[in-house]
């Protein structure tokens, strides 16, 4: 019950103040009126506590925009909710990463085992292949292309080399060893920071985003797929959209040129390359 006072008279401090402040922190009644958060702790209104600090954050236009988009998505989640919600998240997460040092462990206890379960497959099928049946044979050989694959996910996944997220400024995406070879030789002089990956790789895709180069050199024809397939890859994978995707092929001019617009691609290097514009083009993309 709220205590009607005369004006001018300092309003009656009573249990249920009492109550209201040690629960909430508030003051029931300031400079002499009953406060408005105190009638609405009354009524059974949640009251708010300010013990809040604002903090304010600058981002870009595209960033505002995809953020507004996922929240009325969500329905019941606003901006700043949001904020709140992946700072704590990314607190969380980050504190339950293991360092690189650990991965490194987990690689190599992974891999001792399995080293011996290949190892032992393999001697199995070269030596004894004559002596046993062609149902255990097919297992063994079974079990060897399993641990080898699950070798390659260890590695693509746990080494540390492949953890620490290098950035290049030159991807080269090739399988042929004296373009590759080539390339490496003649970026390097002019000391660009660069990598190249053979095109077999498994997770390519993933592979660039973790490197995030900012020129990919890409070539054409590909053992598996095409590289006109790939640049579509690449230029629709939001974390590389600013990455710049360059042809390198010995096709035609003109049948390079009406795939530029197709795939995304930003451009093309004609093979044999002309060394003098390769260098004088790359001065221009990587400033």
């Amino acid at each position: 019950m709220i205590h009607i006072t005369p004006e001018n008279q300092e309003p009656e401090y009573t249990d249920e103040m009492r109550q209201y402040e040690d629960e909430t922190g508030k003051k029931a009644i300031w400079r002499g009126r009953i406060t408005d958060s105190f009638k609405k702790w009354q009524k059974g209104e949640k009251i708010y506590s300010r013990d809040k600090e604002r903090i304010a954050l600058y981002v870009s236009a595209e960033d505002k925009e995809k953020w507004i988009d996922f929240t009325e998505r969500k329905g019941n989640l606003t901006i700043s909710k949001l904020i709140r919600q992946s700072v704590n998240f990314f607190i969380d997460i980050n504190d339950a990463i293991p360092d690189f040092e650990s991965f490194s462990k987990i690689s190599h206890d992974l891999k001792e085992p399995l080293t011996a379960i290949k190892g032992f497959a393999q001697l199995l099928i070269e030596n004894y292949k004559e002596q046993i049946g062609s149902e255990i044979l097919f297992k063994l050989r079974d079990i060897l292309e399993k641990s080898e694959e699950l070798e390659g996910k260890i590695t693509n996944t746990l080494e540390v080399d492949k953890m620490k997220n290098t950035s290049y400024d030159i991807l080269i995406v090739e399988d042929d060893e004296s373009t590759i070879e080539l390339l490496t030789s003649f970026f390097s002089f002019h000391e660009y920071n660069l990598k190249a990956i053979k095109p077999e790789t498994q997770n390519l895709i993933d592979e660039i985003v973790q490197h995030r180069p900012r020129l990919i050199l890409l070539d054409v024809i590909l053992p598996v797929g095409s590289g006109y397939d790939l640049c579509k890859q690449i230029k629709a994978n939001e974390k590389l959209q600013d990455t710049m995707v360059y042809f390198i092929t010995a096709m035609p001019k003109f049948e390079i040129e009406k795939k530029l617009r197709d795939t995304g691609a930003d451009g093309y290097f004609l093979k044999p390359f002309d060394l003098k514009e390769l260098k004088e083009k790359m001065e221009e993309l990587l400033v």
